[in-house]
């Protein structure tokens, strides 16, 4: 049976952040974290909604990808 962590395993290793993010925003237990990842997410979906209200959707899918390598470091190592 493959799990999510599985699945987020092969993400990350793969380097495919962008479907690493969609499927970490979806997972309950982030902690400290989630609030990150799930705008992370969000930006990376809809940037031209972020731009509009003046953030920079850049930063904040690069902010999301920090903080889901800090959260799930033990998957990759």
């Amino acid at each position: 049976m493959i799990t999510a962590s599985n699945k987020l395993e092969k993400l990350l290793r793969e380097g495919n952040y962008s479907k690493a993010l969609s499927l970490a925003a979806k997972l309950p237990k982030l902690g400290k974290h989630k609030e990150q990842i799930r705008l992370g997410h969000e930006a990376n979906q809809h940037p031209s909604f972020y731009k509009q209200i003046g953030k920079n959707p850049d930063q904040l899918v690069a902010d999301g990808i920090a903080a889901l390598k800090e959260r799930y470091a033990y998957l990759t190592n």
